[in-house]
């Protein structure tokens, strides 16, 4: 990850610089992981209709969805592995560009899948590709950002997801259940229209942070996040990375379809999952504004027990207003706490490790991916009572405030945009 920091005077073959200003760098981020949200939430918002295609001989259940989730999921591990060991190989432009030409690919393959089988490879790709871009968007925009507005920095580029989603509830809403859902996935072939921008202005390639003993060595980077000083944070964090994935991740593929079983119909679940994205997107940067004022940790919890407690409210009777506001405030805790456990590992590694962390910390993240939908898939299958879904989805927000809970106090290690997010630890 240690290519994630820009030269600010570093330029592409083609003449044209990155753009080492932090907001430059927050609008192109914004940008990648607006279309990366979409891509992530689709499979969720065409789930009811996915269960009722009978075009695929009636193969499709609740847990073939939860499979579909899950083999997304271990597409995303494999890709955050990949995407540290590229970034440092090849610097930034390849392995980015690389990751939105697969999700391009992949989403056009979902579109024309003819039947199951081709359907799940696509979702292994897309998984692969969304996997790789998170680590490096994400320490792209710590290295460049402003160090008081690291948290807000992060938590915008991250909002984007949310909003990315809210985009595909709105187009399922629009579309379904009378267009056939594949074509929720076409516009996720617009990527592709960003490949000649990001070539022409992403450096070719850049330099590894030195001078560190060890710092170009992945061993050993990986050996000092689980030394004696660290280890009980990085455990920690993984944890809390496991649980918000996880939370992410059940709700994202499985909310509109829980609350398809408690009672509402198809148009009022999907407007529920725009008010979850939506809201996500909003709440999120008020609480990256009070976790930059250093309350990052306290934020943290606090958002894991939002999503807690939001998430058990909706299964309760409420006027349609309240269950609205109950689903931002349910999309600010799930989608948003993910952001400020990112934010989290910012600040518990000294700069030449912080690329790694992110990275590890992601990808152990990413099986709960799997474990998620898997998991929600089991309940909502094996427990007939149509609140068993909401119930379960409160348990990884807890396991995940405990574990935030359990972190030590952390201050945020030095780092301008002029040096890397991988650069020398200050002595």
């Amino acid at each position: 990850m240690s290519s994630l920091s820009a030269n600010p005077g570093h330029s592409s073959p083609g003449g044209s610089p990155l753009p080492a200003k932090p907001l430059g760098v927050l609008a192109l981020a914004f940008l990648i992981l607006f279309i990366d949200g979409y891509d992530l939430f689709t499979l969720g918002t065409v789930g009811p209709a996915l269960l009722r295609h009978g075009a695929w001989g009636g193969e499709i259940t609740a847990g073939t969805l939860g499979m579909l989730g899950s083999v997304t999921g271990i597409g995303m591990i494999l890709g955050s592995a990949a995407a540290g060991r590229a970034g440092d190989r090849f610097g930034l432009r390849l392995p980015l560009v690389t990751a939105l030409a697969v999700i391009s690919v992949s989403m056009l393959v979902s579109a024309l899948a003819p039947g199951l089988p081709v359907f799940t490879a696509a979702r292994v790709l897309t998984g692969l590709g969304v996997g790789a871009l998170a680590p490096l968007v994400g320490a792209f925009v710590t290295a460049h950002a402003p160090r008081r507005r690291r948290t807000l920095y992060i938590a915008v580029a991250m909002a984007a997801l949310g909003l990315g989603g809210a985009v595909s509830a709105y187009l399922g809403r629009a579309l379904l259940p009378e267009t056939d859902f594949r074509w929720m996935f076409a516009p996720g072939v617009l990527p592709l229209l960003l490949l000649p921008f990001l070539l022409r202005c992403l450096p070719q390639q850049e330099r590894l942070a030195a001078n560190t003993p060890g710092s170009t060595d992945p061993a050993y980077r990986s050996r000092a996040l689980l030394d004696k000083d660290r280890r009980r944070v990085t455990v920690l964090l993984w944890v809390a990375s496991f649980m918000s994935i996880a939370l992410i991740y059940s709700t994202g593929n499985w909310l509109p379809s829980v609350m398809l079983k408690a009672g509402y119909d198809l148009n009022s679940a999907l407007e529920f999952s725009t008010a979850f994205t939506v809201g996500a997107s909003v709440g999120t940067t008020a609480l990256s504004l009070l976790a930059d004022r250093g309350h990052l940790r306290a934020v943290t919890l606090g958002g894991f027990l939002l999503a807690a407690s939001a998430l058990l409210a909706l299964s309760t009777p409420q006027p349609r207003p309240v269950l609205l506001l109950l689903s931002a405030l349910a999309g600010v805790g799930s989608l948003g706490t993910q952001s400020l456990v990112v934010g989290c590992m910012a600040a518990s590694y000294p700069p030449h490790l912080m690329g790694t962390g992110m990275g590890f910390g992601l990808a152990v993240g990413r099986f709960g991916a799997i474990v998620g939908p898997s998991y929600l898939a089991a309940v909502t299958t094996w427990v007939a009572s149509p609140k068993a879904g909401f119930y379960a989805f409160t348990v990884p927000a807890v396991f995940g405030a405990v574990a935030v809970a359990c972190l030590p106090k952390t201050r945020a290690p030095e780092l301008t945009h002029q040096s890397s997010a991988m650069a020398p630890a200050p002595r």
